[in-house]
């Protein structure tokens, strides 16, 4: 039985959350949500047994473009683990911002059984970068319908990017973290050389980020 009202009024407005976190989830192959925690509870302010047995997209904002989740379900469905940056509804409204790995669940015959999904915060500068993107295809998907919204967006990567969606993502953020990065490095030790950034994605997501 579904426990979670739809149609929030939408505030525009983000909610305060701790950034350092990693927000999990767990979801079976339809998208139907198994287990939340308790970053995930705290940031879209729902508790953990509302959430459980829900739709993910329970938290789909409606400024998200849907050719953006259905890239996102075409790469899953191919076995392929995906990145895509995201803005997220909470239970009041508001919004938050986030990145997400998805990566596939299988079981020991080797059969997808469903995905875990880590999300972390962005950059503002990877938010100014996406947002007017994003704003693009929502107004064409209103507008002229999602078939157009998609054809203006595979066209973008194509024509503008040279990349797939997720290596547009992956790209964006790590150069936008490096540069946070190596700017935080640099105000911290002014009179020292900052050694290239190598830490990457991968440990944006496995480490402990607020050490």
């Amino acid at each position: 039985m579904k426990t979670i009202p739809r149609n929030i009024p939408v505030l525009n407005e983000e909610v305060q959350w701790d950034k350092t976190k990693t927000i999990v989830s767990k979801t079976d192959v339809y998208g139907t949500i198994l287990y939340a925690n308790d970053a995930f509870s705290e940031t879209c302010g729902y508790e953990k047994i509302a959430l459980i047995g829900e739709p993910h997209n329970i938290i789909r904002h409606p400024d998200m473009p849907k050719v953006a989740f259905k890239a996102l379900w075409q790469a899953l469905k191919k076995g392929e683990n995906f990145h895509a940056i995201v803005k997220n509804l909470t239970k009041s409204g508001k919004y938050y911002w986030v990145i997400t790995d998805f990566t596939i669940d299988k079981d020991e015959n080797g059969e997808t059984t469903g995905y875990t999904a880590r999300r972390k915060a962005v950059p503002d500068s990877v938010i100014d970068k996406i947002a007017p993107l994003y704003k693009t295809l929502r107004d064409i998907e209103i507008l002229k319908g999602e078939a157009a919204s998609e054809l203006y967006f595979n066209a973008f990567l194509n024509e503008e990017v040279g990349k797939s969606y997720n290596d547009f993502v992956v790209d964006l953020f790590e150069e936008e973290l490096k540069k946070e990065e190596l700017a935080k490095l640099a105000k911290e030790n002014p009179k020292e050389e900052i050694s290239k950034f190598k830490k990457g994605l991968s440990w944006f997501f496995f480490s402990k980020y607020e050490e």
